[in-house]
């Protein structure tokens, strides 16, 4: 099991959320979920869109090709990518097969 698969051209990631952290970066691996710290608090969505947008910004998308698909009340989140332009420097993150 890994904390991402390819759909088609989408990207899914499953991703444990940590907010309220002293800046915005990935943060290896916790469990079978890729770990993203975050400065936004986890109120109001706040920590949601904080996550959106940094991921829109490390895959080079526009935010509106980010999408929450599980865990809006949760640190446990499914995120789909669409399209990915680029991939980060993460640890067995891979191109979507040919």
């Amino acid at each position: 099991m890994s904390f991402y698969r390819w759909d088609g051209e989408d990207l899914i990631l499953d991703c444990h959320l940590q907010p309220k952290a002293s800046r915005d970066e990935f943060a290896g691996l916790h469990g079978e979920r890729l770990k993203i710290r975050l400065t936004a608090p986890p109120v109001e969505g706040k920590a949601n869109a904080h996550l959106l947008a940094f991921l829109a910004e490390a895959f080079g998308v526009a935010k509106s090709l980010v999408v929450l698909e599980s865990g809006e009340l949760n640190r446990q989140k499914r995120v789909r990518i669409r399209g990915p332009r680029r991939l980060p420097d993460l640890p067995g993150l891979t191109a979507r097969p040919a």
